[in-house]
């Protein structure tokens, strides 16, 4: 994502010191949220947003606790996931039905709307290329990839880690996974940012753009799905060896795949596999620079490098919250009533800094029993489907930088560590120093 403009980067929300002070949501917000995270967990774990629910008269609810957060996960009936429409808002949906593109909207619901049917989505459709055992089929392909960004910079000492490695190496990854052709990057990449616009310049839980910006943004879907279209009806006559034509030529209990199916498929891996692995690479360069006794021992045990993975992914998460569960009768969490129609919204991030389920939650363990425990791909079955291959990526790329690189180091006066807002932690860049590894 690129930076907003220098009205948007002005505002400034101060640092909450009190309950009443905490609104993550608002303008500025994300360069607080570890404090916020904390001053919900004292003061309140259920935080009520009024008006923000899904029905009339219904409210928000922010759940900020781990087993919270688990119940809410493992419950979809009562905390129902599937409530809001697959276009993410009505205009949205107007401009995608007009356009034709009603129909494979829809067809993520239709394909897993039950956790059994959730569960052979998985495995029959995206385990065989993204996750943890298909992932592996890539490693030399992303070592490639990894390596060439690297050898672009590496002689000069200092890079903007963001825009020479975090973002263009999952994209080049997931470009190829899915068969599109590398020579048409710059245009995903703009398909990509529409993807995700919503979550980062969307404002309050439902993640609400202004009518102007979700028309703007909903043309650019459009034109996404027309090219994902044109991609899926070649490859249905000439596959190849990607995750594309796989999805076009699968014997799926007893039938082929739709277009719609298959673009339902392509969308989520689309955005999956660029935003979350740029932002989860970008903070392990962060502390591997800030850390330099966690460099070290990481080259003594290279084996441990799973465990760093999995703390940073912790301790910094790609995706801070969920969307929004429907809450589909009348319940409560920790004594809060919350009525039926409101909004459950679920803070991975705080989850993932809760005290009780990590101590000394801020620190980088190696040795913590529990760091997989971790909340930042959701929970399985229904948590995020690429998680495999993000896992592979962050893994290679932190054992090439110790490879490669020594003396890391953040340059003084270079950082301003500003982060895009929404629901994801993403620097806009990080710029780091460095020697060339003998």
């Amino acid at each position: 994502m690129s930076a907003p403009s220098t009205s948007a980067q002005s505002v400034a929300t101060k640092c909450p010191v009190a309950l009443e002070d905490v609104d993550l949501f608002a303008p500025g917000a994300q360069e607080h949220w570890y404090d916020a995270y904390q001053i919900l967990h004292e003061q309140g774990p259920i935080q009520r947003l009024p008006g923000g629910g899904y029905l009339p008269g219904t409210d928000a609810f922010v759940v900020t606790k781990y087993d919270d957060i688990v119940r809410v996960v493992k419950d979809p009936v009562l905390f129902s996931p599937s409530y809001t429409r697959a276009a993410s808002s009505e205009i949205e949906e107007r401009m995608f039905r007009e356009a034709g593109f009603e129909g494979s909207a829809a067809t993520r619901d239709s394909l897993r709307p039950t956790l059994e049917m959730h569960k052979e989505h998985r495995k029959r459709l995206t385990d065989p290329w993204v996750g943890p055992q298909g992932a592996v089929r890539h490693a030399s392909m992303i070592e490639a990839a990894a390596s060439g960004l690297v050898d672009n910079w590496i002689d000069q000492g200092e890079v903007d880690l963001v825009a020479e490695f975090a973002a263009p190496l999952p994209q080049i990854v997931i470009t190829t996974i899915l068969g599109f052709p590398l020579e048409d990057m710059p245009m995903l990449k703009k398909a990509e940012q529409a993807q995700v616009r919503r979550f980062v310049f969307g404002s309050g839980p439902k993640d609400e753009l202004p009518a102007d910006e979700d028309r703007e943004n909903a043309a650019v879907l459009i034109e996404f799905r027309r090219y994902i279209q044109e991609q899926i009806e070649e490859k249905r006559l000439r596959p190849q060896d990607d995750m594309i034509s796989y999805l076009t030529q699968v014997d799926y209990d007893g039938r082929s795949l739709t277009n719609g199916e298959i673009m339902s498929v392509v969308i989520g891996m689309h955005i999956g596999g660029n935003e979350t692995t740029q932002y989860a690479l970008t903070s392990e360069a962060l502390l591997l620079a800030q850390h330099p006794e966690v460099v070290e021992e990481l080259r003594q045990d290279r084996a441990k490098v799973k465990l760093f993975v999995e703390e940073a992914l912790r301790i910094y998460a790609p995706t801070q919250g969920g969307g929004g569960r429907f809450v589909t009768e009348d319940t409560e969490l920790r004594g809060v009533p919350i009525p039926r129609g409101s909004l459950v919204h679920p803070r991975w991030a705080a989850a993932n800094r809760d005290e009780e389920m990590f101590p000394d939650a801020e620190a980088i363990d190696l040795e913590r029993p529990n760091t997989g425990a971790h909340m930042t791909f959701s929970l399985r079955p229904r948590g995020c489907p690429g998680q495999g291959l993000s896992r592979l990526e962050q893994n290679i790329a932190v054992n090439l930088l110790l490879d490669r690189l020594d003396d890391l180091h953040l340059p003084e006066g270079k950082n301003d560590f500003k982060h895009q807002p929404g629901r994801m932690l993403g620097l806009y860049e990080l710029h780091l120093a460095f020697s060339t590894r003998a």
